[in-house]
């Protein structure tokens, strides 16, 4: 059975990633590095899955398009 997305917060994102705040929040307008999600009035997280893949491959990462989520 597949297991669900988890959401991650930020000090895990940079964790993984090794990369800065500045960083991170500079490569996400370009398209560069996943997007976060709103989850609550003052809270945002990452899709697991978007992390892991941008760490798989930071240089060719692109956002998936809708039909990617039924793969």
């Amino acid at each position: 059975m597949r297991q669900p997305d988890r959401i991650i917060r930020f000090d895990t994102v940079r964790t993984r990633t090794g990369l800065s705040r500045s960083t991170i929040y500079s490569q996400i307008p370009q398209g560069t590095f996943p997007a976060q999600l709103k989850i609550s009035a003052n809270g945002a997280g990452w899709h697991e899955s978007d992390i892991n893949r941008w760490v798989a491959y930071p240089a060719g990462w692109k956002p998936r398009d809708e039909f990617d989520f039924f793969d």
